[in-house]
């Protein structure tokens, strides 16, 4: 999908009171792309899905044969291979994915058009990787329906006949049915589904309501339980779209409802060609803070992703380039991203920026470190709560020496501090003036999960739920480090 072509804010999805802010940044990418590393082909999320999306420069919306962003139309079986090769060579050695998305239409799923089409699926799954097709409909309609019922169902029974007993192939019934009433969109996937019964429901993908971004309705229909559901979440869904992490992970969870474990991100994705930097302060930006926070969640909730779109050629979300021969990122940040959603990597939140907020959630209980009732006064009881957005929610890193940092609160200006400079176990987290104390500073050391301990300098303690309890508003204090999950924190910007 283009981001030029959807011009709307869908009923309910809105998210009231926020400000639009102009995305981009001045700022050219200086990170350094990640070592390639493959993904496992039991990755993160459902189906261990990890994945690019490679399009036609069209955007996949053509009323004719569909021709994908490298390949050239009346290409043979045997050329496409040639090429393919070269490109998806390119996506696992640049970026580890384990899947590819490719569209597929009537037009193509004929004749000598299907034959050299099948050369890039065929290459696809000879190097390894998994393969969604996915229907899209023509650019003439664009009104989120099947164009034809009769050369619809032609088509797929054309594609199963090829590939329905490829254990790599998952099919992907229609592309953002947003033409559809849910009742009629269910209508059609039993229909599909009846179809073509020796289709392992567990490798069909059914779309979500309206542009695919709420698979609410689908996933609570019984009749198809044991399917994916694909969602797609963009930000120019959005009428007034969010400027942090936090309320996009909020309105990812939203529109996932409780269908985590069966659901695709088979379309996402920002800026990735204009320069944008990723691994920086999200200050106010809503591209930054969509990528962030998407990211976020699929990494904390193991939800599958495929990126849109990895090669998609003049599109400036497009990953990756390629020039005939070689592939090349385009954006060395966005790559981090787009892999620690995978479930690799950091990206890039293994570096605090000082200009930034961050939240601390804390892995036990799923809350974050808040001053209690959002209190300025000194002595204040530090707490976990549920997010909420709030300031006292909200913490600005300062390193001191040695790996250590103050805390302070965005609400009071205070910082997150030892009672009494105490070294006994469980002595009270409390907000306070600064002054420099060495019970004022923590050492932050990530596990492999990228959860962080935090040390005090003072007592050589860490940073406690106690009695690791997952009760709202239980006090935050200090203890030995045992290794427990209420002493690990995942530092995010907010």
């Amino acid at each position: 999908m283009s981001p030029k072509l959807l011009l709307f804010s869908p009923t309910g999805l809105a998210l009231a009171g926020l400000a639009l802010a102009l995305a981009g940044c001045a700022q050219r990418d200086a990170s350094v792309a990640p070592a390639p590393q493959v993904v496992a082909t039991n990755a993160v999320g459902a189906a261990g899905i990890a994945g690019l999306n490679w399009a036609d420069p069209r955007d996949n919306f053509v009323d004719d044969a569909l021709v994908l962003s490298g390949l050239a139309a009346g290409d043979s079986y045997a050329t496409v291979q040639t090429k393919a090769d070269r490109i998806l060579s390119g996506f696992q050695s640049a970026t580890g994915a384990n899947t590819v998305r490719l569209p597929i239409n009537p037009t193509t799923a004929s004749g000598t058009t299907w034959t050299s089409y099948t050369g890039a699926i065929d290459k696809a799954l000879s190097k390894g990787l998994k393969v969604i097709i996915c229907c899209w409909e023509g650019n003439s309609s664009r009104n989120g329906l099947v164009d034809d019922t009769s050369q619809f169902y032609v088509m797929w029974q054309t594609v199963v006949n090829t590939y329905g007993g490829n254990a790599n192939v998952y099919f992907e019934v229609f592309n953002e049915p947003h033409g559809y009433s849910q009742a009629d969109l269910g209508s059609l996937y039993a229909t599909w589904l009846a179809t073509f019964p020796n289709v392992p429901r567990g490798r069909v993908l059914l779309d979500g309501t309206g542009y695919a971004q709420n698979i609410t309705g689908i996933g609570a229909d019984s009749r198809f339980s044991n399917c994916l559901l694909s969602i797609h979440l963009y930000d120019f869904f959005y009428g007034n779209p969010t400027t942090t992490a936090a309320s996009w992970e909020k309105a990812f969870a939203n529109n996932l409802g409780s269908y985590a474990s069966r659901a695709v991100l088979t379309e996402w994705g920002a800026f990735m060609t204009t320069g944008v930097n990723y691994n920086e302060a999200i200050a106010n930006d809503v591209k930054k803070s969509y990528v962030l926070g998407i990211t976020n969640y699929c990494r904390q909730a193991g939800i599958a992703s495929v990126y849109w779109p990895g090669l998609r050629t003049g599109d400036q979300y497009s990953l990756l380039q390629f020039d005939g021969t070689t592939t090349t990122v385009t954006n060395a940040s966005g790559l981090g991203r787009v892999r620690f959603a995978w479930g690799v990597g950091a990206g890039g939140t293994d570096v605090f920026y000082p200009s930034a907020y961050y939240r601390l959630i804390n892995r036990n209980s799923g809350q974050v470190v808040d001053v209690n009732n959002a209190s300025t006064a000194s002595a204040a009881p530090v707490i976990q709560y549920y997010q909420n957005g709030g300031n006292n929610q909200q913490w600005q890193l300062a390193a001191t020496s040695g790996g250590y940092y103050t805390l302070t609160n965005r609400n009071s200006n205070q910082v997150l501090d030892v009672n009494g400079a105490s070294t006994a176990n469980a002595a009270p987290i409390i907000q306070y003036p600064s002054n420099n104390g060495p019970n004022q500073q923590w050492l932050l050391a990530a596990n492999t999960d990228g959860y962080y301990t935090l040390t005090n300098r003072n007592s050589g303690q860490v940073l406690d739920v106690n009695g690791a309890s997952t009760a709202a508003a239980t006090g935050l204090i200090q203890y030995p480090a045992n290794n427990g999950t209420n002493q690990q924190w995942l530092i995010w910007q907010q």
